[in-house]
């Protein structure tokens, strides 16, 4: 390795993207693609950053497999970065046990982190935790043990569980004090802010009322009946049931519960699960059948009695909550992804909600019509951005596998 790669190496290492720039700017050998690539990664340059990675990754021998191997870390960085989330990550997976083979245990790292923060973007909770368990990052450099805290920081975050969420932040953010990387001093620093910023509403006997993700976690283990508007569901205590996919069921649950501990009126059930102005006989028949469906799901947490004019729900705990995302409407979740400030394409939003594209189209192009995002780009290229959504945190928001605990 000559001094001026060597030089640009260390820049890079130290966030001076433009000093090795400086270096390396007008060499075209690979070593100097491959460090240019990261160099205009790192200014948020990310097509030519790929394209540069790319012809770095062709121009090195078949013997030179190491340097290839980090060429495909550094691009899928950079894939991430853009957020395409929709290649393999085997590719990702063997470029790692190749760096691993030639005893490069800082690159390996880096890899797997990166296909951390990807299953962590698609809300893969329980696999993110995996692959973490199994990472080591004793005796590796300080910016990669503050990026691997960091992660574990938005794991325990994304499953509310605040206690080791900034234990792990104030891990991370001395280990990015000694690696004097501001990139990674700004990024513990937002998600402190998570702490203290309205994550969701409370809403318990009328009243509503903000509440931080600390204030969430001991809602939720404090045995009340709570239904949840933010992961659509039921909890009370440990035990947790899913209603994401049944949204006629979740609207009877959370009107019944919006009225505890009065009744609600059966045209006011059949407006609310099933959107009719006029509801004729076979909506009330349909509502009986609902109803039954509900009360077979709630079981666990609670009875739904008939009254003269509607039904009421009767808690087996002593009290009902609605826990309501800080904003209201469809596209909640959509904008809290789109909150990070990257720019999505409609594929990569659609493997993260696990939706089909044909439905986040749709809800982008509502939210589009009311200003709330905008698309840049055409065809394939389309991407989408949102203003960051400031004054509360977005973790409740954002998709998860595992249910809240």
């Amino acid at each position: 390795m000559d001094s001026l790669i060597a030089a640009a190496a260390r820049a890079l290492a130290a966030g001076d993207s433009l000093g090795a720039l400086k270096r390396v700017g007008l060499r075209d050998d690979p070593p100097a693609l491959a460090l240019r690539g990261i160099a205009m990664a790192q200014l948020g340059e990310y097509p030519r950053a790929r394209e540069l990675l790319r012809r770095a990754a062709r121009g090195f021998g078949a013997h030179e497999e190491l340097a290839r191997a980090r060429c495909v870390v550094a691009e899928a960085e950079v894939a991430l970065a853009m957020r395409d989330l929709g290649g393999s990550p085997r590719t990702l997976a063997a470029a790692a046990a190749k760096l691993d083979a030639r005893n490069d245990r800082a690159n390996a790292l880096h890899a797997r982190l990166i296909a951390v923060r990807r299953l962590l973007l698609l809300g893969r909770l329980d696999e993110a935790a995996a692959a973490l368990a199994g990472l080591d990052a004793h005796g590796l450099p300080l910016s990669l043990l503050a990026a691997a805290e960091l992660a574990a920081a938005e794991l325990a975050l994304r499953s509310l569980r605040t206690a080791p969420a900034q234990a792990a932040l104030t891990r991370a953010h001395e280990a990015a004090e000694r690696a004097r990387v501001p990139a990674l001093l700004a990024e513990v620093a937002e998600a402190r802010a998570a702490f203290d910023r309205p994550a969701a509403r409370r809403l318990e006997a009328g009243q509503e009322q903000l509440l931080r993700l600390g204030e969430v976690e001991a809602l939720l283990a404090s045995g009340a009946l709570v239904v949840d508007a933010c992961r659509r569901g039921l909890r009370a205590g440990a035990t947790w049931q899913p209603l994401a996919g049944r949204p006629v069921l979740f609207a009877l649950a959370r009107a019944l519960a919006e009225a505890w501990p009065g009744e609600v009126d059966r045209q006011l059930l059949i407006a609310r699960a099933f959107r009719v102005r006029r509801p004729d006989e076979t909506h009330r028949a349909r509502l009986r059948v609902e109803i039954g469906r509900l009360r077979a799901l709630a079981a666990p947490f609670a009875r739904i009695e008939a009254s003269a004019s509607g039904f009421v729900l009767t808690p087996h705990a002593e009290r009902v909550v609605v826990l309501l995302p800080p904003i209201d409407g469809d596209g909640a979740s959509l904008l809290a992804l789109l909150a990070d400030g990257a720019a999505w394409s409609t594929s990569a939003l659609a493997l993260a909600l696990g939706a089909s594209q044909r439905t986040v189209q749709r809800a982008l192009v509502e939210l589009e019509t009311a200003g709330r995002v905008r698309a840049i780009g055409l065809a394939r290229a389309r991407r989408w951005l949102a203003p960051p959504l400031t004054g509360f945190t977005t973790n409740l928001l954002l998709p998860a596998a595992l249910p809240l605990g």
